[in-house]
């Protein structure tokens, strides 16, 4: 019995040991700053919007070309890339090359949708473009008020696209973006 017992007693101690799994990666957490806007309202564009304290105005392609403005998130290295331009019985070629800029990245996007801006009281007209996935760019829109105004804007990282890293990103920057938008207006 004894020499039953000693085997048994053995079993029992070292036995009952969890396995050992490895941990997934893991990503750095990400404090999100309050959200504070301001009025822009100083551009050499005649449009203005509202942006939060944490997003700058970057007028250095507009001095190369008067067409190009960004808007730089540094803290999270995103930029929006913005264009502008009159609208002069052109706006169907225009819609028809964002769509083509947009849909330029449905290789690698797994989804993209698209919802309908319209401002009737404020003539601001266009569509977001959410693009799911591994794209270069996970948002995209384009504003008009068909007659006189066009922009075009896209939001880029500044590293290699990881949907799942940048995802709380690039939701909490749509959500800036979007304010743009309802907060955007023509100044003539």
């Amino acid at each position: 019995m004894k020499k039953l017992l000693f085997p048994l007693i053995f079993l029992i101690l070292f036995a009952c040991k969890e396995a050992q799994v490895p941990k997934p990666i893991g990503y750095f957490r990400i404090d999100l700053p309050l959200k504070e806007y301001k009025l822009v309202n100083r551009l050499p564009f005649p449009f203005q919007f509202q942006l939060p304290h944490y997003a700058k105005v970057n007028l250095q392609r507009t001095k190369e070309d008067n067409r190009f403005l960004n808007i730089d998130f540094p803290t999270f290295g995103a930029r929006v890339h913005m264009s502008y331009l009159k609208v002069d019985s052109n706006l169907p070629t225009l819609l028809e090359d964002a769509r083509t800029l947009v849909y330029k990245h449905l290789e690698k996007a797994q989804d993209i949708a698209e919802t309908s801006i319209y401002k009737e009281d404020k003539r601001v007209f266009g569509v977001f473009y959410t693009l799911d996935g591994n794209t270069a760019s996970g948002s995209q829109f384009y504003l008009t008020d068909s007659t006189n105004h066009f922009i075009r804007g896209a939001l880029y990282f500044n590293v290699v696209p990881n949907f799942d890293s940048i995802a709380p990103v690039q939701s909490f920057i749509e959500q800036d973006i979007q304010y743009l938008i309802e907060t955007l207006s023509w100044v003539e």
